[in-house]
C-alpha cells in the first residue's frame, strides 16, 4: 500500500533524489494585479472603479464615476447651449443652431441671431460658470467648508468694487478685467491677514470673508451714489450680474485665463486631497503646505476676478456648482473639472430662464441665482454641522 507521499506509478522522474516527490506544476493565481494568458505577457488589469488607458508603454487610471459625470454633464451643457442659442423672439430650431453656430451653415437670418446675437452671450455664460465653478471647489476644499466661496469671502464683491470704480472712472474695455482682479486680490489678502489662515480656521475665515465683503459691498455703493448719472447708469446694470451685451475683450481675456486655471487647478486639487489631513499629516507625506494654499488661493482670484470683470457678482454658482459634482462624482479626488462644467450648467441654465420667464422683459442672470440660491443657502445652513474652531 502506498503512502501520500510516495510517487504514483507511472509518474515521471523528477531531478531531485529517488523517491522524492514531484509536486505538479501550478499557474500562478490570478490576483487583480495582472492578469497572464499563455504565451502573452503580463498586462496590468484595472483596479475596481477604474478604467485603464493605455498607449505604447504608458498607462493611466481613470476613475470611472468621475468620467462618466463629466461625460453627463458635458452633454447637458451641449443641451443648455442648443437651447440658448435656439430660444428667444425668433425661434431656431435646436439642430439648426448648432450647425449655424459649430459650422457657420444656414440662412442668413439664422447666422445673424445664432452667430452675432446669442452665441457670444452663451460663450460669455459657459466661461463664467466654469470659472465661478472652479474657484468655488478649490476655495471650500482648502477652507474644509462648503460654505466658502469667492462670493461669502469677500472675493466677488471686492472685484465688483475695483470694477466699477474702473468703470465709472476711465470707461475702457480692457480696465475691468485688470481692476477686477486686484480688488479681488486685495480681498484676499484682507480676509486671509484678519483671519490668520485658511486651513484649520475655515469658520474664521469664512466669517472674516463675509466682513470684508460686506465692507467692498458699502464702497461699491459709495462709488455708484457719488459718480454721475450717466456713468452710474452704466455701471449699475453690470453690478447686479447680467450676460447681455457683455465686452468680448473680457471674455477673451477670461478663456486665456482659464487655458492656464484650469490645469493648474486640477493639479491643485490632487494636493488639496492630502490637505485634508492635519497640517503635520500632509508634510510629512511631502506636500509644502503654505506653497499649496497659496497657489490655491491665488488660483481662485483670477478665476473669481475675470468672471465678475466679464458678468458682474453672480451668486451661488460658487456655491452650488462644487456640491452638485461631489453629489455626481462621490467620494475621492477634488472635482475640479466636474464643479467647472456644473457651473457652466448652472448658469446657462439661469441666463435661460432670466430671459424665458418674463418674455420680452428680461432677467438679469445675477436676480435669478440669487432667488434660486437663497433657498439653497439656507438649507446649506441649517444641515451643516458646525465645530469649534480656533
Amino acid at each position: 500500500m502506498k503512502t501520500p507521499l510516495e510517487p504514483r506509478s507511472g509518474a515521471p522522474a523528477g531531478d531531485g533524489p529517488a523517491g522524492a516527490l514531484v509536486p505538479p506544476s501550478v499557474p500562478p493565481p490570478r490576483g487583480p494585479g495582472r492578469v497572464r494568458e499563455p504565451g502573452a505577457a503580463a498586462v496590468d488589469a484595472a483596479p475596481p472603479g477604474t478604467f485603464r488607458l493605455a498607449a505604447g508603454g504608458l498607462s493611466l487610471l481613470v476613475p470611472r464615476r468621475p468620467l462618466l459625470a463629466g461625460l453627463l454633464l458635458a452633454a447637458v451643457l451641449v443641451a443648455v447651449g442648443a437651447a440658448g442659442l435656439s430660444v428667444g423672439e425668433i425661434a431656431v430650431a435646436p439642430l439648426e443652431a448648432l450647425r449655424a453656430a459649430v459650422l457657420g451653415e444656414g440662412s442668413p437670418r439664422d447666422l445673424l441671431v445664432v452667430r452675432e446675437l446669442r452665441m457670444p452671450r452663451v460663450e460669455a455664460g459657459i466661461a463664467v460658470g466654469a470659472a465661478l465653478g472652479a474657484a468655488g471647489c478649490l476655495m471650500q476644499t482648502l477652507s474644509g467648508n462648503r460654505l466658502a466661496t469667492p462670493d461669502t469671502v469677500g472675493l466677488n464683491n471686492g472685484a465688483t468694487a475695483f470694477a466699477v470704480a474702473g468703470i465709472v472712472a476711465v470707461p475702457t474695455s480692457l480696465l475691468p478685467s485688470a481692476t477686477a482682479l486686484v480688488g479681488a486680490a486685495t480681498a484676499a489678502a484682507l480676509t486671509l491677514a484678519l483671519s490668520g489662515g485658511a486651513g484649520q480656521r475655515g469658520y474664521r475665515f469664512l466669517v472674516v470673508g463675509l466682513g470684508v465683503g460686506a465692507v467692498f459691498g458699502a464702497v461699491t455703493n459709495l462709488i455708484l451714489s457719488r459718480a454721475e448719472i450717466d456713468a452710474a447708469n452704466a455701471a449699475f446694470a453690470w453690478t447686479v450680474g447680467t450676460l447681455n451685451g457683455r465686452s468680448q475683450t473680457a471674455v477673451t481675456v477670461l478663456e486665456a485665463g482659464l487655458l492656464v486655471c484650469l490645469p493648474l487647478a486640477v493639479v491643485l486639487g490632487h494636493r488639496l486631497g492630502t490637505l485634508r489631513f492635519s497640517d503635520a499629516v500632509a508634510t510629512s507625506l511631502g506636500v509644502r503646505v503654505r506653497p499649496v494654499r497659496a497657489a490655491v488661493l491665488l488660483t481662485s482670484v483670477v478665476c473669481a476676478g475675470l468672471a465678475v470683470a466679464v458678468a458682474g457678482p453672480l451668486g451661488m454658482i460658487a456655491l452650488a456648482a462644487p456640491e452638485a459634482a461631489r453629489r455626481l462624482t462621490g467620494p475621492g479626488p477634488v472635482p475640479v473639472l466636474t464643479s467647472a462644467l456644473a457651473g457652466a450648467v448652472l448658469t446657462l441654465l439661469a441666463d435661460l430662464v432670466g430671459r424665458t420667464a418674463m418674455a420680452p422683459l428680461e432677467i438679469p442672470v445675477g436676480l435669478v441665482t440669487a432667488v434660486v440660491g437663497g433657498p439653497y443657502l439656507l438649507w446649506l445652513l441649517l444641515t451643516t454641522r458646525t465645530r469649534r474652531t480656533p
